[in-house]
Parts: structure tokens; sequence; C-alpha cells
């Protein structure tokens, strides 16, 4: 893939070796990392949502979907965390999916759902545009990435994932219907903080992650990269510690406590995500996988178009199986 980038966006790895298997050992799993994140799940699940939802103005829908504007109470102090809610119009809900977000945040819905029998709700994460700013956490992935990183309790990512779970409940709360079955799908950002979520909450029952980030620290931190890891790489040459708070938002890590199936697209060349990151998010997950490998994130070639033609197909099977 010919590029002007001063370093590799394949992260030194050939596709096959991505594919074949982990290419560096995980990073030690914290001893209380699964009760750190149990506790965070009840604390989310405790805090009143104090939903809102009303038609809306900015995105009316179509002649398939009707849209809503949400919002509901954030849990990083005062401040709400706002996003879209979407409907079939004059069909019957048999589903329903909990979409994340890029790091670029979200301004509209989307309409290539997973059926037309599904209900979908939007949130856009604590502190990113276009529904849920907040005054001390970062508006871009540069600075959100790094936001709060001084504890794991005020870690932005800890509030992005309580964002996840909180956002599951206002769906099934506005659709009950939805409580027949409740998936996720996350790309880039949302793909890792899906990876983050999804283990310790058991109302999801399958999930499509897009080239995730935030996957093998000890990895990521050692590669050169356009995305939010530049960020935290170039802060941990100055404060190591960090290292620590670090551990406890390991995708990979947490993706090996996910026990539901997964759909996953990794992309064997991506200059924001590494891919070695993104492939262990794949490895490590601890029950029904199927691999969707794409030859490029975050960077568009001749060929995809039709790549994400074909990747769709494939998340529309399997979250219908």
């Amino acid at each position: 893939m010919r590029h002007d980038f001063p370093f590799d966006p394949t992260g030194g790895y050939s596709a096959e070796a991505l594919i074949a298997g982990p290419v560096a050992p995980l990073p030690p799993e914290p001893p209380d990392f699964a009760s750190f994140w149990r506790a965070t799940f009840s604390e989310a699940m405790a805090a009143s949502l104090d939903w809102h939802l009303e038609p809306s103005v900015s995105h009316p829908g179509n002649e398939g979907w009707e849209v809503f504007d949400v919002s509901f109470a954030g849990m990083a102090g005062e401040h709400r965390v706002g996003g879209w809610l979407v409907k079939p119009r004059g069909r019957p809900v048999r589903r329903g999916l909990v979409w994340g977000h890029g790091y670029g945040g979200r301004d509209e819905p989307q309409f290539n759902l997973p059926g037309d029998d599904v209900a979908a709700i939007f949130p856009v994460c604590t502190g990113l545009p276009t529904r849920s700013p907040h005054p001390t956490i970062g508006d871009n992935g540069g600075s959100h990435v790094i936001s709060g990183i001084e504890s794991r309790e005020t870690y932005s990512h800890r509030y992005s994932v309580m964002d996840i779970w909180r956002a599951a409940s206002v769906l099934l709360e506005a659709v009950p219907e939805t409580a027949a079955r409740l998936d996720y799908r996350g790309g880039s950002f949302g793909g890792g903080i899906g990876a983050l979520a999804l283990p310790w909450d058991d109302r999801f029952v399958a999930a499509h992650l897009t080239v995730p980030s935030f996957g093998n620290h000890d990895v990521r931190l050692g590669l050169q990269c356009t995305g939010s890891g530049e960020s935290v790489r170039q802060l941990f040459q100055a404060r190591p510690e960090i290292r620590s708070v670090l551990a406890y938002f390991d995708s990979a890590v947490a993706a090996t406590h996910i026990r539901i199936p997964v759909h996953v697209g990794a992309a064997v060349f991506d200059p924001a995500v590494t891919p070695p990151g993104q492939f262990a998010v794949y490895h490590a997950l601890g029950g029904p996988k199927r691999l969707f490998v794409q030859s490029t994130g975050h960077f568009d070639h001749a060929g995809t178009p039709a790549e994400n033609e074909r990747m769709e197909t494939e998340i529309r099977d399997f979250l219908a199986g």
C-alpha cells in the first residue's frame, strides 16, 4: 500500500503473521481487573438515568425509520450524554442495537441497521461532539484519550464505557421490545470501548467491532500512529506512571473475558490504530468469533467501497444469527 507516513502503518507485521495468532503476549491482567469493572458496572446501573426522548428536529428520519433525540444523565459530574434513537416506522421491533462511534464523535444516526426489526441507540460518549460536551474532558481524540488519566476512576474511558451501558438501559426502557435481543456495534474508539464494556453486561447477545482500538498497550505504546494512541505514547514517554492506569483499559485484556459471539473487522494496514493491537483483540476473545480481514483501516484505497460492502453483508448475517 503506497503511503507517505513517516512510519510503517502495518506495525511491522505481515498480514499472515497478524492473522495467524498474537504477535506479542498480552500485558499481565491486574489482579483486581474484573472486580474493578464489575464495581464500575454496578455504579453505572445504580445511578438515575433521567432520560429524555423527543422526535428529532435535525434528523426527522425517512419513510422507513423514526428518529428521536435522546439524552440521559452522565456519570462524570453534572452533565448530559446525548445521541439519537432510531425505530422502525410502522413495523414491529424485535431486536435492539447499541451503536458506538469513532473518535470524531457523531453528528447523526445511521440507518444501515442489521434488520428491519431493529431499534438502535446512538450515544455520543462523554466529552465528544456533537452531543456530549464536558467542561474537563477533551472533545477530540488526542485530548480525550488522556483526560483524567491520572487515575483509573477519573479516566475518560471509564466514563465512556459507562455511557454504553447506560445507553443500553435507556434503549431497553424506551423500547421494551429490544429486551428480546440486544447487540452492540462499534468501530475504532467505539470498537475498543465496546470490548471494554461487553464482558460485564450480560444483556448483550452478540457484537461487531471494527478496527478496535486500545488493544495490547505494551505493543501500542511502542508504535507511532496518527490516532489517539500517539497522544498516549508521547505522554507515556514523559510520565511512565500512566501505565498502571492503562492496565485497566486494555481492550485485548478485556476481550479475554468476553463469551458472547463477536465479529471483528481488523485491518492489516492502519495508520491510526496499530494493526497488532486490533488483531490482539480478535485473538484474545474468549467466545465464538469471526474475523473479516480489512486491507486498510482509516485509509481509503480503490477497493475500499467494495470491501466495506462485503463486510456490511457479513455483519448483517452475523448479527441476524
